[in-house]
């Protein structure tokens, strides 16, 4: 059911924590039904040079989470910008349909934090001008 990149990500998350001073801080998820992602951003010059998660949640969310780390640690915003839930599934080498949820929480936990960021500096990232976390991107309970 799961790939050995998903249970690889789930068993040894990386990245798992918070960073005290974070520019950008993003939480995004829905507390019904369990999946709580929170993400911690350090940005030097437009680069992303250190990433956290702490995620609550099932084993794909963790997982979700974990890759989505992998994918935007030293790039740059405009490049983190680009990284979508389906790059996130790709790069686990898929996700049951049931927990494609998971990797938009991690997409959508990027942007936040993103917008955490711009707002705290007073800078705008394209993409995000009009930015409204999903707040319930869970139209089922889960199994």
């Amino acid at each position: 059911m799961y790939s050995e990149k998903v249970m690889d990500h789930f068993r040894n998350p990386r990245n798992v924590g918070e960073i005290e001073d974070a520019d950008g801080i993003g939480e995004v998820g829905n507390a019904r039904c369990g999946d709580i992602m929170k993400m911690y951003l350090k940005i030097e010059d437009g680069v992303i040079v250190d990433v956290k998660f702490k995620t609550f949640g099932c084993g794909s969310a963790i997982a979700s989470s974990s890759m989505a780390t992998e994918l935007i640690k030293g790039k740059t915003i405009e490049e983190a910008m680009e990284v979508t839930n389906k790059a996130v599934a790709e790069a686990l080498d898929g996700l049951p349909p049931i927990k494609m949820h998971c990797s938009l929480l991690a997409e959508q936990a990027i942007k936040a934090a993103l917008y955490d960021y711009a707002k705290k500096n007073n800078v705008k990232i394209k993409g995000l001008e009009n930015f409204n976390p999903v707040e319930d991107i869970h139209d089922h309970e889960h199994a």
